[in-house]
């Protein structure tokens, strides 16, 4: 018998195989949300974790974002699902968001983290559809660009 058959064979070499780029891939993720209202909407996301003010962040006669330090300054917001963080300002975001429908330059549907009762109201007089408060960060989970269905009834926006 031979030293050699008692060794123990070479462990096979180990190789390195690198992950794929990690990003989001909420591909059909359902997000459940504590507030809803509006019409069933189904349409491109629109994402920053930033906040949203209707009066300051916005030109609404371009329907753009226009404050420079804003996430998405220079986008287009009209007829994209806006998923943004939290709802910013006072009493003008009511009529701001009207203005807003009148001109025909409204997001499809507005999505925050959490809102305010102000917005809420501008949402609804503007007629536009809105989820708000979700038990994760929406703004890290739905990748901006994704087409993405919001259920008002269900209190849901799906990924598609």
């Amino acid at each position: 018998m031979s030293a050699d058959k008692n060794r123990a064979a070479p462990a096979a070499p180990v190789t390195f195989q690198p992950k794929p780029p990690r990003g989001p891939d909420a591909s059909g993720r359902v997000f459940t949300a504590r507030h809803a209202m509006g019409a069933r909407v189904k349409g491109e996301a629109l994402v920053a974790n930033d906040g949203f003010s209707a009066r300051y962040d916005l030109d609404r006669i371009a329907g753009i974002f226009s404050r420079p330090a804003h996430k998405l300054a220079g986008q287009s917001y009209v007829g994209r699902v806006l998923v943004l963080d939290t709802a910013k300002g006072g009493v003008a975001s009511a009529w701001m968001l009207h203005e807003m429908r009148s001109r025909g330059k409204v997001p499809l549907a507005l999505v925050f983290n959490s809102v305010n009762p102000i917005l809420a109201q501008g949402a609804a007089l503007g007629d536009i559809t809105m989820l708000a408060g979700f038990d994760e960060d929406v703004t890290a989970a739905i990748p901006s660009g994704s087409e993405v269905e919001i259920d008002p009834e269900a209190k849901t926006l799906r990924v598609l």
